[in-house]
């Protein structure tokens, strides 16, 4: 079975149909047994300068003002986000480290490279941001300066071609970028960069002929005019994009996967110290400085915020989503 027709009508119904709901948060919670008594750990499983980092560091500055806690983070990149969920389960599940990650560790325990299920074996404390993604160009590019000819070339190189993508096989972006080399038969080579920088930097430096990423995690490279999109992955424009081409004016009819990001504890953290973290991290998602972020980097366009319940809901139904891909693509039995 081709991965399109295994894909099409599947991917990602949860993050576009569920609303964002609604916070009905006290303005102030007391402290369990005085927790925490000293600042709070961060694991962030991706290098400080791409969209973990910033979202990051957005969170633990809207922790500060809505709870008063002290965060502080601490990157640990390597093998797709796992190293640093491996590292995260290995500390003590006494509510002092929490974790942010992203889709990467749903599609890690679908794919069968981690035992963690980011639903069951941790507890989201809130869902800080869902969005979409777009393939970049540089400005200046002369070989081609939009998704027609980005894609005639692409042809005529006979799988030279190369785009800057994540590390890690089977990855959302892997698979998006799959499907849209399959729909128009032909081959890029998606070149693995881990970490954000060295990624944004092949492009910019002309290493690679494009870039697959998220809009608010380049937004720098675009105010500076260094990057330009060729396409976005949303069905219709968005306004903040009407002049890219969007799936449906190349004729792409897939339902493409989507970056989520989201904070996390273990769940075997003391329950009085989850319900505390639920609370400080969905009102530090709420402030105004927060929102501000989000918007600033296009996380407005999806509704972004969910819950603990609804961010395992999401978690779930994208799980079921990843692991009828990698059947159809013969990665997992």
């Amino acid at each position: 079975m081709k991965l399109a027709k295994a894909v099409i009508g599947l991917v990602f119904g949860a993050g576009l149909v569920l609303p964002a709901l609604a916070a009905n948060l006290p303005d102030k919670m007391e402290k369990p047994g005085g927790f925490p008594e000293r600042p709070l750990t961060m694991i962030v499983p991706y290098g400080p300068g791409g969209g973990s980092g910033q979202v990051a560091r957005a969170m633990i500055d809207g922790v500060k003002e809505a709870a008063g806690i002290d965060i502080t983070p601490d990157y640990k990149p390597g093998g797709g986000g796992l190293v640093g969920l491996k590292t995260y389960m290995a500390a003590p599940a006494d509510g002092y480290t929490v974790l942010q990650h992203i889709d990467d560790a749903t599609s890690g325990f679908a794919a069968k490279r981690t035992d963690v299920h980011p639903a069951k074996d941790l507890i989201p404390l809130v869902m800080a941001q869902i969005t979409f993604s777009q393939i970049y160009i540089r400005s200046n590019e002369t070989r081609f300066t939009d998704w027609k000819s980005f894609v005639e070339f692409a042809k005529k190189a006979g799988g030279k071609a190369t785009i800057a993508n994540v590390a890690g096989e089977g990855s959302m972006e892997r698979i998006n970028m799959n499907l849209i080399d399959q729909h128009f038969k032909m081959k890029v080579q998606q070149v693995s960069f881990d970490q954000p920088s060295p990624r944004y930097a092949a492009l910019k430096g002309g290493q690679v002929d494009a870039l697959f990423e998220q809009p608010g995690d380049v937004k720098g490279f675009l105010d500076s005019g260094d990057f330009k999109p060729i396409l976005t992955l949303l069905h219709e424009r968005p306004a903040a994009f009407a002049n890219v081409p969007s799936m449906k004016d190349v004729g792409l009819t897939f339902n493409p996967l989507m970056r989520y990001r989201g904070f996390y504890v273990n769940k075997n953290t003391p329950p009085e110290r989850v319900k505390y973290l639920q609370w400080a991290f969905q009102k530090g998602y709420h402030t105004q400085n927060f929102l501000k972020f989000n918007k600033s980097k296009f996380m407005d366009l999806i509704p972004s915020f969910r819950d603990t319940e609804g961010s395992a809901k999401l978690i779930n139904e994208t799980m079921d989503v990843y692991i009828k891909t990698y059947k159809a693509m013969g990665l997992v039995k």
